[in-house]
């Protein structure tokens, strides 16, 4: 068998592939992280109730328990295509219904509706992950899931900027149906695309869909490795996941409307994170997985305090630019990193549910620590049907920040395990 040239290896069809993929899987995370809040708080809707609202995105946390399914059923399209198509029909669908509600006078509908999306979303994921991780060689691994994490955040500017620009001149009925149209490439990617033949292969029952994968994953790594690589996972991003949870909110707080915020928030922050990810792609070429993470993740926990001193900083523009420049650089670089050591901690035998279990994990931190990050900045009681568990001091901005970046450390510190400066290539699945 002739092995490609690595031109040929690095810039063709499954690379271009994989800028779908990630736009695709991007957009609806997107719409409720920054759309949905920005909505919410224009709407005249607390701080507390949007951070708490992240819980609806507990569909990212749970999807490995239904990734079994995805990886045993599939119809005339094939196992990855058919839920692809499925989840991106419905989200076509699901989407605009949030332009028809109120902020004030719907927050339960909007609550339910925002479950669902996440649901067809985290799904969507499952699939998406599972065909990129097949479709890929070994040696497209690395540039191909850097290219479709900088896909992924491209896609942030859909929801995040021209969503944004668009609500100053438009309804918001406009506004969400128009967003929900994004979501056209992927479909025609998924009535495109061919299955590659691995994929094919389905698990002979349902009962070996749900066990094999936890059960290959434990017998190689052992519980006490299997256990620190998932907290790993869990911790390595939490601090940067803190930090953006409210960031529109953030920003509208600090002055800025609604146009800045797409004009200068939001595109500084994409060609940094494109170009952070580009060079952690090429950088990782020569530096290991490893070490990436240990170099990437301390840029990607020091950008942090970018942050910390524009809440001081107040309404400054340039400011403003710098700061989530920086901060775009770093995750850019972090993620790289991280995405490519999920990706060869599976095997490519369980590549669904193995994937699914990993990315829950990381997906873990946004939803459940983000949803009491507004209870971190404003203050308030923490209630449980009614009765107050416990208060929480206000800290601000500027000290929430701060805590962010404390949250960064402990993700780092268990690389000393999970990824020694030295041990290269210990965690791949294969």
């Amino acid at each position: 068998m002739t092995t490609p040239s690595r031109p040929e290896a690095l810039f063709n069809r499954r690379i271009l592939i994989c800028v779908l993929t990630g736009f695709s899987s991007g957009l609806p995370l997107f719409i409720l992280i920054s759309l949905l809040s920005a909505w919410l708080r224009e709407g005249g809707v607390d701080l507390k109730a949007i951070g708490l609202l992240a819980l609806v995105q507990f569909p990212y946390i749970w999807k490995f328990l239904w990734a079994p399914l995805c990886d045993r059923y599939g119809l005339g399209l094939g196992r990855r295509r058919t839920w692809m198509l499925a989840t991106q029909l419905a989200l076509l669908a699901a989407v605009p219904m949030f332009g028809w509600l109120s902020p004030r006078q719907d927050m339960i509908a909007i609550t339910g509706l925002a479950v669902v999306v996440a649901l067809f979303s985290a799904t969507q994921d499952i699939a998406i992950d599972a065909f990129r991780r097949e479709i890929l060689r070994d040696e497209e691994q690395g540039l191909g899931n850097v290219v479709h994490v900088n896909a992924y955040k491209v896609a942030g500017l859909v929801p995040g900027s021209l969503s944004l620009i668009l609500a100053d001149h438009v309804s918001w009925e406009w506004v969400y149906s128009i967003t929900a149209l994004f979501m056209l490439p992927g479909i025609f990617l998924s009535l495109m695309v061919r299955e590659p033949e691995s994929s094919r292969r389905a698990p002979a029952t349902l009962r070996a869909a749900l066990v094999e994968p936890f059960h290959e994953f434990i017998g190689r790594k052992g519980w006490a490795g299997a256990l620190t690589l998932l907290a790993f996972i869990f911790f390595y991003k939490l601090g940067d996941s803190m930090a953006t949870a409210l960031a529109t909110p953030f920003y509208l707080d600090l002055g800025f409307s609604k146009t800045e915020i797409g004009m200068i928030a939001k595109h500084a922050g994409l060609w940094p994170n494109v170009a952070g990810g580009l060079l952690g792609g090429v950088w990782m070429v020569s530096l290991g997985t490893h070490r990436a993470l240990w170099v990437f993740g301390a840029l990607q926990a020091v950008v942090i305090l970018g942050f910390a001193w524009l809440a001081t900083a107040g309404h400054d523009p340039v400011g403003l630019a710098a700061v989530i420049g920086a901060e775009a650089f770093g995750v850019g670089l972090g993620t790289a990193a991280f995405v490519a050591y999920i990706a060869a901690a599976t095997h490519p035998a369980y590549t669904a549910t193995q994937f699914a279990l990993f990315t829950s994990l990381a997906a873990t931190p946004r939803t459940l620590a983000n949803a009491f990050t507004g209870f971190l900045v404003e203050g308030g009681d923490i209630k449980l049907g009614g009765t107050r568990l416990f208060h929480v001091d206000a800290l601000g901005w500027e000290r929430f920040f701060w805590l962010c970046f404390a949250a960064a450390l402990p993700g780092m510190l268990l690389l000393f395990k999970v990824a020694p400066w030295r041990g290269e290539n210990r965690d791949s699945g294969k």
